[in-house]
């Protein structure tokens, strides 16, 4: 069984949850001046940072998203842009804090649970452990006041979220680029998903995505990804095309193909 250590649950419920308001953006901060996530008054739905419009990209390896589970709620960006722009999805997001699921609706106005949204307060490491090989993808974006908390940087973490998959399920997760130990974590990835892994950066230096892909996937046709690219972009506010470049651009191409590192151990 996997186990969160108590200080970091104590941890994540006890964090101070801020709100500030600068020119027309509300952000969400939990004990630092960080910005953990922010929502255009004016345009609530729309994703205003750039690495949530990236961790998006999961629609670009798998038109047939129909289950996606999150853990850490934040201001609610993505689940509130798959509820309003995504109808197939159903979506489960997992909070520990009941003080951030309590600003995320009055504060960022994340609708209240439907039968396409479920906002479950609890442990996101105890529910994955508990619910494995269900989703299609699998979102992270754990940071507090700290960074991003131990347990949801290990290697058991990232073997949970592989098992916590089906077999043609998709990894997403935020992490800061400048981190240190940024290397570390790429590399328990992945040992997790088998070298099955693309980065996205979204800022220089900033935040950048990393993907995860269960057995199903072995390469992308870079044409196909364009299509798929360009008919997303006619349906969504999100740069798609833009982010394909960057994924070019940050991970291994061969034949027109955007390939995986190579697993050495399969020689």
């Amino acid at each position: 069984m996997f186990r969160i250590a108590k200080h970091l649950m104590n941890r994540a419920k006890t964090d101070a949850v801020d709100v500030s308001e600068t020119n027309g953006v509300r952000a969400l901060h939990l004990g630092s001046p960080t910005i953990q996530s922010a929502m255009r008054i004016r345009d609530p739905n729309a994703l205003e940072l750039t690495y949530t419009r990236g961790m998006m990209c999961f629609l670009l390896f798998n038109q047939n998203i129909k289950d996606v589970l999150a853990i850490g709620l934040g201001g609610g960006s993505l689940a509130k842009y798959m509820h309003a722009y995504c109808p197939e999805i159903i979506s489960t997001v997992v909070e520990i804090n009941p003080n951030i699921i309590q600003v995320a609706r009055n504060q960022f106005y994340v609708p209240e649970n439907d039968a396409r949204l479920q906002v479950i307060e609890g442990d996101g490491l105890q529910y994955l452990a508990e619910h494995a090989g269900n989703a299609d993808v699998l979102l992270i974006d754990a940071f507090d006041s700290n960074g991003i908390p131990p347990d949801f940087c290990s290697q058991d973490f990232f073997d949970l979220a592989q098992r916590a998959l089906n077999n043609a399920g998709i990894f997403a997760i935020n992490l800061w680029g400048s981190d240190r130990n940024f290397d570390v974590y790429l590399q328990r990835i992945e040992q997790s998903f088998q070298q099955k892994v693309l980065i996205l950066r979204t800022g220089r230096p900033g935040n950048i995505v990393v993907f995860g892909f269960k057995g199903l996937y072995k390469y992308f046709n870079i044409p196909q990804l364009q299509a798929r690219a360009k008919l997303l972009e006619s349906t969504h506010r999100i740069e798609f095309n833009q982010f394909l470049k960057q994924l070019i651009d940050d991970n291994i191409v061969q034949h027109n193909q955007l390939q995986f590192k190579r697993d050495d151990s399969d020689a």
